[in-house]
């Protein structure tokens, strides 16, 4: 049984900001996969269903991004899932450009505060991640104000070609494994109006 969380913070207010962007790929996974996210347990949104043949459950925690490890910790308990094997967090990341993806297996919050209080609730940072690149913040601008802010048009296509690779990229995590994800997703760039690399 797959975890898949996406990241992000309830309420409308927050739809379509920078850190929303796991809610974003969680709901761009259930609508390819035509699974309902509507329960509200575990302190998140859940809907049940099947990716690439195997059960899971996608989960949009209500806790607000900072608590975020509480319904994970649930989520794991109840569901006797493995964090190491059969969870997968999607997140905003700030390190990398608009609509790159990173993948990875383990490693460190990176100043995220959303893996820093999983990594904390888990016990360990051994669980795979999807990244979802929203670009760096610019100097002496706010970083709450920053992640909480929405996108330029410009940015915001490339963000939404990228919430598409990554709904596509957890599907290939559970079908062909992380690596396989991670050797097709890894390093891909957002592509100019031209379609060349930037």
């Amino acid at each position: 049984m797959y975890i898949i969380v996406g990241l992000g913070n309830p309420g409308r207010e927050y739809a379509g900001t920078r850190h929303n962007v796991g809610f974003d790929v969680i709901d761009r996974l259930a609508a390819k996969e035509n699974i309902g996210v509507l329960e509200k347990k575990h302190k998140a949104v859940i809907g049940k269903g099947v990716v690439s043949g195997c059960k899971c459950i996608l989960a949009k925690p209500q806790t607000f991004m900072n608590l975020s490890g509480e319904s994970v910790r649930e989520l794991l308990g109840y569901y006797k899932a493995d964090a190491a094997t059969e969870l997968i967090v999607i997140s905003d990341d700030i390190s990398l450009e608009p609509g790159q993806l990173r993948i990875r297996k383990k490693g460190s919050a990176g100043g995220h505060n959303g893996l820093k209080n999983i990594i904390a609730n888990v016990g360990h940072d051994g669980f795979l991640r999807v990244k979802v690149g929203v670009g760096e913040k610019p100097r002496g601008r706010d970083l709450v104000d920053y992640v909480l802010g929405r996108f330029s048009p410009k940015d915001r296509q490339a963000v939404d070609e990228a919430i598409d690779l990554a709904a596509d990229a957890v599907r290939i995590i559970m079908a062909e494994g992380p690596d396989a994800a991670m050797n097709r997703y890894n390093g891909i760039k957002r592509r100019d109006a031209e379609g060349a690399e930037p």
